[in-house]
């Protein structure tokens, strides 16, 4: 029985149809005579590796009893994605101009930071008010 070897270059293949500007600019779409863009950024990575053998080499005094010859392949890999939208070019009759998305994650972690300081702040000058 033939033993599949693992091809690299068909998960590079695979990554590099992901990793296009396909992923960045979406389907354009035209809505009441104005054309739109979806824009979004794309992180990726990819990592793979591959492995060998010597056929013909016994893999123990054990299998070589037996008449055993072990013969080593392997490999394997992945890649993964992230894409983020960031906003939208609208086109119409006075110009292109660029819509930003709003990210309402960003927007809170703000509004934490914010009162975080603004409480750190205000114990802090309680604890002077009441050292004095």
């Amino acid at each position: 029985m033939a033993v599949p070897h693992f091809d690299p270059a068909s998960l590079t293949n695979a990554a590099n149809d992901t990793f296009t500007v396909r992923r960045v600019f979406g389907e354009a779409y035209e809505r009441n005579g104005t054309l739109v863009i979806p824009v979004a950024r794309l992180w990726g990575g990819t990592g793979s590796g591959s492995g060998g053998g010597e056929a013909g080499t016994p893999a123990s005094d054990a299998e070589t009893a037996r008449g055993g010859v072990q013969e080593g392949h392997g490999g394997g890999g992945g890649y993964g994605v992230h894409v983020k939208a960031v906003g939208v070019f609208v086109v119409d009759e006075t110009g292109a101009h660029w819509q930003p998305a709003l990210d309402l994650n960003r927007v809170i972690l703000g509004g934490q930071i914010v009162a975080a300081a603004v409480l750190s702040t205000f114990a802090l000058a309680w604890a002077v008010k009441r050292a004095r």
